[in-house]
């Protein structure tokens, strides 16, 4: 695969805690829903699927498989839908931005 996040993939990112891992995600997918109203497709699409890599590598950390896997499959799945989909899960920038601060906090502390 051809990662955005060269360094990150190479294993630094199973350095983070999950809380910092989801902080960061939650940067990303912070920056693509600035860049939709701002009418910048392009950017959001590009920190969108930054945001998926970086999610992906998070699901690959063996660290997260046995307590939080199916959350962030689950959180894949809604990303995916609520990004390039049809948000069947009703899902609104407001309900992305509370998800991600409770880690970009607990990262923080």
């Amino acid at each position: 695969m051809n990662y955005q996040h060269k360094e990150l993939a190479q294993g630094r990112w199973f350095e983070f805690s999950l809380a910092e891992q989801m902080a960061n995600i939650g940067a990303e997918i912070g920056r693509a829903i600035n860049w939709r109203k701002k009418n910048n497709l392009e950017y959001s699409h590009k920190a969108f699927f930054r945001g998926l890599e970086l999610l992906s590598l998070t699901i690959d950390d063996p660290k997260n498989r046995n307590y939080r896997l199916k959350e962030l499959c689950r959180l894949y799945e809604v990303l995916v839908d609520y990004f390039v989909g049809n948000n069947q899960y009703k899902s609104t920038d407001k309900l992305m931005e509370k998800y991600f601060f409770a880690f970009n906090y607990a990262a923080n502390r």
